[in-house]
């Protein structure tokens, strides 16, 4: 979680650090600044960072010092020395100086950065820990006599359940609004899981594959959407579609972290009929199938990776494959169309914010319509899944 190293570097340097890089004291009339963020280009004694409020000049003096902070334990007391030609394009930069009036520029005092490649290094095996020690799923039920959470895994051909009990010092987070980015989540509890949130896990699970001790439980509250296009604005990019649940009509933003894919028409077709040959037909969301054991790394339904979910890293099978889909825009889409999108589950039901949308999901549907059908139940107001779409981010 690069961010929380950059709230940690903040800390240190605001607590001490520095009265030792500028020899005076925090109380002294001129204070310095600290800007925070990427960086974009790499010039001669300069750098220009990426920071939440715009581009920053970082220049580079006789007196500035350079610190390397390491990914794995960013921590500035074991800051090694570095220098300006460790640095480079993507590198995350915490740089303390006298801002200019006008905020664009910063000369440098002290540099601490983490390396593009130490961050990728860490990614990638917290990936790999989340891969094959990980679950994610649907919550069906919490019982906080107990402590435990009743999690639901869905794959193509069906589902198990597990029961998940937090460790005595698990570390709960709660995905923010309109975001499945792992980095973004915030402090939370086992009182804030929620029926029907979906889940992601990281501990170990029993060898009969039905239980499950959990150190890590990240959880959101999310919604899957699935609509006819009515009209469409690319400039604006929102969409207006038909809700086929609710027949009403909804106005779909599409933000800059939003993950627009298409499905492959061969593969849909092949994929629902998965569904329907596994399951009996498309069951409804949240209808709790009997237990059986599941697979440890099973990962039905989780975020994709980068150009797919908020730039987290895919974590195999329905992941990867989701990856590879074409990118599309809200150009690419025309009225008439039929797409579905998760979104945060939240009081606006005629106005939301996309996370991830696929064009192509005809097949799914059709496959909820037939499966509903058989049950007596009309259209797909009883539910439907469609792969890959109601997933979560992750480390």
């Amino acid at each position: 979680m690069i961010q929380n190293i950059i709230v940690t570097v903040l800390i240190f340097l605001f607590s001490g650090i520095f009265a030792y890089v500028f020899g005076q004291t925090p109380s002294a009339a001129v204070k310095p600044s600290v800007i925070v963020g990427d960086v974009l280009t790499v010039g001669d004694k300069k750098f220009v960072v990426n920071t939440k409020t715009g581009p920053v000049d970082v220049v580079i003096t006789d007196k500035s010092v350079f610190k390397r902070v390491s990914a794995e334990n960013p921590n500035l007391t074991t800051a090694t020395p570095g220098a300006i030609t460790d640095i480079g394009v993507g590198d995350k930069l915490t740089v303390s100086g006298i801002l200019a009036a006008d905020s664009k520029s910063i000369p440098a005092r002290a540099v601490y950065f983490i390396t593009k490649a130490d961050i990728a290094a860490k990614n990638a095996k917290e990936s790999e820990t989340w891969k094959t020690r990980g679950i994610t799923g649907r919550v069906v039920s919490v019982n906080p006599q107990t402590n435990q959470i009743n999690v639901e895994m869905r794959g193509l051909a069906g589902s198990s359940n597990i029961m998940l009990t937090p460790k005595t010092d698990a570390k709960f987070l709660r995905y923010a609004p309109d975001s499945i980015r792992y980095d973004e989540a915030m402090t939370s509890s086992l009182a804030e899981v929620k029926t029907g949130d979906m889940l992601r896990a990281l501990g170990d699970k029993s060898t009969d594959g039905l239980s499950y001790t959990a150190e890590q439980v990240v959880t959101g509250a999310f919604q899957t959407v699935a609509g006819t296009v009515k009209s469409i604005d690319a400039a604006k990019n929102e969409l207006v579609i038909k809700n086929l649940q609710t027949g009403k009509d909804v106005t779909v933003v599409i933000g800059e972290t939003s993950v627009l894919k298409r499905f492959p028409a061969e593969m849909a077709e092949r994929m629902a009929g998965m569904q329907i040959a596994g399951a009996g037909g498309a069951r409804p969301v949240g209808q709790t199938p009997p237990a059986t054991p599941g697979g440890q790394g099973q990962t039905p339904g989780a975020g994709a990776g980068r150009g797919g979910f908020g730039g987290q890293r895919p974590t195999g099978g329905i992941d990867d494959m989701l990856e590879r889909f074409p990118n599309i825009t809200a150009a690419d889409l025309k009225v008439g169309d039929i797409i579905a999108l998760s979104s945060t589950k939240n009081a606006a039901v005629d106005r939301i914010k996309a996370i991830k949308l696929l064009a192509g999901v005809e097949p799914f549907l059709r496959a909820a319509q037939a499966g509903n059908g058989r049950r007596g139940q009309g259209g797909v107001e009883a539910g439907f899944s469609i792969p890959g779409l109601d997933g979560i981010g992750f480390p």
